[in-house]
């Protein structure tokens, strides 16, 4: 079966009211959860797992996978409206998307993160038809050498991710990377850095560091503020409505975002955070003026969200086509697969075609349901904004404890966001940016085993990260992008200095 045969065979699935019944709940309730701060993907799908042994199989994977790129689609709300990510990815919508929402941009923030996500997603979903055979054999070339190299570039890049010094976006890596080191160590078995708390051997919670750097961190600092609503006017389509100079800024940042996207999220094991860390970090490298970042630019919002859900879609290539996960929810996808007695593979295709073409065309149908959904629900979410101070930052609090704690029903995540949360509060004083330190928790336990086991099987021969091609490229880029952030750090401090000796001049 061709790929025509099988659009036409996967859209005469994908039109069932059954399926399409079920790939409606499952967008409806992926961005609904993807709203609330906290809960996220992974939880949700959890907790609808067992439901599916009494659904057919297609509708059930439809229905899944509904939720998985629907949160993808919400998870920026919460980022823009209230600066809590209810997840890593989500994260980088909090450095322009809530500042925009603080100039009473709100609207608009929301409804380019719907466009972006809907072009990501769609970009996303035509190289999963056409270029799936290739993207896996790409993926495929990829040993522990060129994941380290392209992780370690991905922490480089960090550097670059929010306002102010370098040094201390370099810093807050480093820290990142010291809590991944908290857990139990994959090749030894040992417990490091647990202090013979049980809890800890399982590492600290992804969900719970990111709810507490960003979200406990930005209610503790504005519990004391007495401030009226963010957004005053009537939310319509006018005041949703972007510049022309604002969609003309959108258009190349969201072409770029959905080929980063497309690209890390057929990559096995790399998992949807680092798609949109590197999206960001490629618009402010590339940007004429790179200061805007950080203060409301739009394409600080529009380019992650389209690598962000390009991401979610391609995600499914190595799932689908090679039986490897990406990330956790994708190991979820997978189980679900299995508990039908599918067997993901490069035998799906042919074995399995109702799935496999209907699970792709309804990806499309899906991502226009959410388009036609989000844009008019976008005046319920900026309402949030309306709601007194007072009323809200508990709500917030309780949401996020209970998001927490759903994700391993622990109570101890839920005092380890509280306990972190302090450490976000100085970080915030002392202007430490939260988003490197994130990225760094995320990439760190990944870029250690990469390492060991590159090491492992070259016998600890260092050249093999310079040896291999692709892993020596990728260590090129990363030495130049270094050698650029040390320029530009150089110049930006020597500029400052003559501006201020030009106006001690002219002072005196």
């Amino acid at each position: 079966m061709d790929t025509m045969d099988g659009l036409l065979f996967g859209l005469q699935t994908a039109l069932q009211p059954t399926t399409l019944m079920y790939c409606f709940a499952g967008v409806f309730l992926g961005t609904l959860i993807g709203v609330l701060p906290g809960i996220g993907a992974l939880a949700t799908i959890s907790l609808l797992l067992p439901i599916t042994y009494h659904i057919p199989p297609t509708e059930a994977i439809v229905m899944l996978a509904g939720v998985y790129y629907g949160a993808s689609y919400g998870g920026s709300t919460a980022s823009i409206l209230l600066n809590l990510p209810g997840t890593a990815s989500a994260a980088v919508a909090c450095l322009d998307g809530y500042p925009m929402a603080q100039k009473g941009k709100a609207g608009v923030a929301l409804f380019m993160t719907t466009i972006a996500s809907f072009f990501g997603s769609m970009v996303g979903l035509a190289l999963l038809i056409l270029f799936a055979p290739s993207i896996t054999e790409i993926g495929f070339k990829f040993g522990p050498a060129e994941y380290f190299s392209m992780m370690l570039m991905g922490l480089i890049a960090a550097s670059t991710l929010s306002m102010g010094a370098p040094a201390k976006s370099l810093a807050m890596v480093v820290m990142g990377l010291l809590l991944g080191t908290v857990g139990t160590d994959v090749n030894s078995g040992v417990a490091r850095f647990s202090f013979d708390i049980p809890e800890l051997t399982d590492s600290i919670s992804l969900v719970g560091l990111a709810m507490a750097i960003f979200g406990v961190s930005e209610v503790v600092s504005k519990v004391n503020q007495v401030r009226s609503s963010s957004i005053k006017e009537k939310i319509t389509m006018r005041t949703m409505t972007p510049s022309r100079q604002e969609l003309k800024d959108s258009v190349l940042p969201m072409l770029r975002g959905s080929a980063v996207g497309s690209f890390f999220g057929a990559l096995p094991g790399t998992g949807g955070s680092i798609s949109s860390f590197m999206a960001y970090a490629v618009e402010k490298k590339i940007a004429k003026d790179p200061s805007r970042f950080g203060q409301g630019a739009i394409e600080g919002v529009t380019a992650p969200e389209s690598a962000n859900n390009a991401g979610a879609q391609t995600a499914f290539v190595p799932t689908l086509t090679l039986g490897i996960p990406g990330d956790a929810t994708m190991a979820l996808m997978l189980g679900a697969l299995m508990i039908h007695g599918i067997q993901p593979g490069p035998m799906m295709m042919s074995e399995q075609p109702e799935v496999f073409w209907g699970l792709i065309v309804s990806f499309g149908i899906g991502n226009l349901l959410l388009l036609v959904l989000n844009i008019p629900l976008i005046g319920i979410w900026v309402s949030i904004l309306r709601v007194p101070y007072r009323a809200l930052y508990p709500t917030i609090l309780v949401l996020m404890s209970l998001g927490v704690y759903s994700v391993n029903n622990n109570t101890f995540d839920v005092f380890m966001m509280a306990g972190l949360g302090v450490l976000g509060y100085f970080m915030n004083i002392f202007k430490f940016p939260a988003a490197p330190m994130l990225l760094g928790f995320v990439l760190g336990p990944m870029v250690e085993e990469n390492l060991r086991r590159a090491l492992l099987l070259s016998r600890g021969d260092m050249m093999t990260f310079v040896e291999r091609p692709i892993s020596a490229s990728i260590l090129a880029v990363t030495a130049v992008l270094l050698v650029w952030t040390v320029w530009s750090a150089i110049k930006t401090e020597s500029q400052t200095r003559a501006r201020n000796k030009l106006l001690l001049k002219e002072s005196t």
